[in-house]
């Protein structure tokens, strides 16, 4: 079933009482009035919702639209200064280009001194890796001695005498003034 409309009313004053006159009156329908309908009439529902949607976003676009061209007279309108809001603005203008050369030195002042540090900390670090190499050379070193050392000690175990017993005897020797040389 189609319902057509004459060319004087528009598709957003149709209701659905107009396509379906057999539901009861408007306002009173309720799911199962929808839930019986034909597929075409189901359509021309969805058809009549979508214009009415439409229609309203047309006209709140349309409002936005007068609402956004005021702020842009107004906008247009500021352009023209008074001579104190010029002094003004020269005057902030000033101060920001005098913070902006502050803060760029600052900037520069830091990157220097970070700069110094690090060379600082690489002469450091250089002079601890000699260090390392110096008491890698001693140990070496010491390793050696005490390898050319060790038969004398094997020799004094095996005479029963350990390094303390040594010591204690030269102690002895010393508060005596008997040491042999």
């Amino acid at each position: 079933m189609m319902v057509q409309h004459s060319g004087q009313v528009s598709a957003l004053e149709v209701s659905a009482s107009a396509i379906v006159p057999t539901l009861s009156p408007a306002g009173s329908l309720g799911f199962d009035d929808f839930a019986n309908l034909t597929p075409l009439v189901k359509e021309e529902l969805r058809f009549a919702i979508q214009n009415k949607r439409q229609f309203h976003r047309m006209s709140s676009t349309l409002d936005s639209v007068t609402v956004s061209e005021r702020p842009l007279e107004t906008s247009v309108m500021k352009t023209e200064f008074s001579p104190e809001e010029d002094e003004r603005k020269k005057r902030r203008r000033e101060r920001n280009k005098i913070a902006a050369a502050k803060c760029r030195n600052k900037k520069k002042e830091k990157t220097e001194c970070l700069q110094k540090e690090s060379e600082k900390l690489e002469t450091i670090n250089a002079e601890l890796k000699a260090q390392i190499e110096e008491l890698k050379n001693e140990k070496q070193h010491l390793i050696y001695m005490l390898n050319l050392h060790r038969p004398t000690c094997i020799v004094r175990a095996q005479n029963g005498r350990t390094p303390e017993d040594e010591r204690n005897l030269f102690i002895q020797q010393i508060k005596e003034g008997t040491l042999q040389g």
